[in-house]
């Protein structure tokens, strides 16, 4: 399996559609893995820790089924090997106590998922120019 630039958990088929075409459109070089739900996530994540290998990023979606987006965020930050990879909650709720707890359990940022193909064209334009262009330099 090829480690991902992006590792999205996302339960949401048809919203994972669009994410994929998104990522093409904005950089049709980036690798994004696509994972449905948090336990699946989580063991994956390990194996990336074992084999030494890290996606660039993380994206979870706050409601999963299995392990929820914080729960899995939780699991993230105490493998050691994996904690300095960026995690961005990205949800459909705009609940402050929601982004309020990701970033407490050491989310990089939250963001609410914009409607529409051409919102998520632009959100998507600005994390890559953001967490690939200006962050990843800077590490």
């Amino acid at each position: 399996m090829k480690t991902p630039d992006i590792f999205y958990v996302e339960d949401d088929i048809d919203y994972a559609f669009f994410m994929q075409s998104a990522v093409q459109e904005v950089k049709d070089t980036l690798n994004l893995t696509i994972v449905e739900d948090g336990m699946k996530a989580l063991q994956k994540l390990q194996h990336f820790a074992e084999s030494k290998t890290k996606p660039k990023l993380i994206l979870l979606d706050l409601n999963l089924p299995g392990l929820s987006g914080l729960d899995l965020l939780k699991f993230v930050r105490d493998i050691p090997y994996l904690k300095t990879v960026p995690v961005i909650l990205f949800s459909t709720s705009d609940n402050p106590d929601d982004v309020k707890s990701s970033i407490e359990f050491g989310a990089n940022a939250y963001l609410t998922k914009p409607d529409g193909y051409e919102n998520l064209l632009k959100c998507i334009h600005s994390v890559h120019d953001f967490w690939f262009n200006q962050h990843l330099r800077l590490n």
